[in-house]
């Protein structure tokens, strides 16, 4: 049986070179394609696909964001995060939202089969790229005392709030990608500002794109 696929990418041709991938190699079935992360957990809930390949940088909503959603409500289903970055940040994030796995966009054309089997059947999956970032991270780590927390210090909430702020949305539009009301948009831009003394927008978007919430190069 087909390994049922949900493929999200923002940019047409990495979709439709890991989709070619895909096919080429047998045994796959890519059910719905999306652009954006909202997209993504909306066709998830859809097609509920046996592994879903999220690109890390989309607009609306983010991978990483979009892989908590999914997982909320689709447990069963395997995450493999791909993505041009291979910080260890964005790995970490990645892994600690719930992905099985994390794939770089440079990898083989053949590697793409690979890693979708694996975290189908269980396993976790990373680019040979990213093992050795991580090794020497923690080299780095058990050779300091302090560390600064990975932890970020916002909310699910309000980190879709920062995205679409940093994406240039207004109050009012993000009221409505969200079901909320702008008053309660006001207010989660309000906790995000306190909470990361940040107060301009500049300063909000530098961090969103730090932190991996957006690229802005879509």
């Amino acid at each position: 049986m087909s390994i049922r696929v949900l493929l999200a990418d923002d940019h047409p041709l990495t979709r439709a070179g890991v989709r070619g991938a895909l096919e080429a190699d047998g045994g796959f079935q890519v059910v719905a394609e999306a652009e954006n992360g909202r997209e993504a957990v909306q066709m998830a809930r859809e097609f509920e696909p046996d592994v879903a390949i999220l690109d890390i940088s989309m607009p609306d909503l983010n991978g990483l964001d979009a892989t908590q959603q999914i997982l909320r409500d689709h447990p069963e289903i395997r995450i493999l995060i791909l993505s041009m970055h291979s910080d260890k940040r964005y790995v970490e994030q990645a892994i600690k939202v719930g992905a099985a796995g994390y794939l770089l966009k440079d990898c083989a054309v053949e590697e793409v089969a690979g890693a979708v089997r694996s975290v189908h059947k269980g396993h976790g999956y990373l680019s040979p790229g990213i093992t050795g970032v991580l090794i020497e991270d923690y080299r780095e780590r058990t050779g300091r005392s302090a560390k600064e927390p990975l932890e970020s210090p916002l909310t699910p909430a309000e980190r879709e709030v920062l995205q679409l702020l940093a994406e240039g949305k207004t109050s009012r539009e993000i009221a409505s990608a969200l079901c909320v009301s702008p008053k309660t948009v006001e207010a989660r831009r309000k906790q995000i500002t306190d909470k990361l003394d940040l107060h301009t927008v500049a300063e909000l978007t530098k961090y969103a794109i730090r932190e991996g919430l957006t690229s802005l190069e879509s």
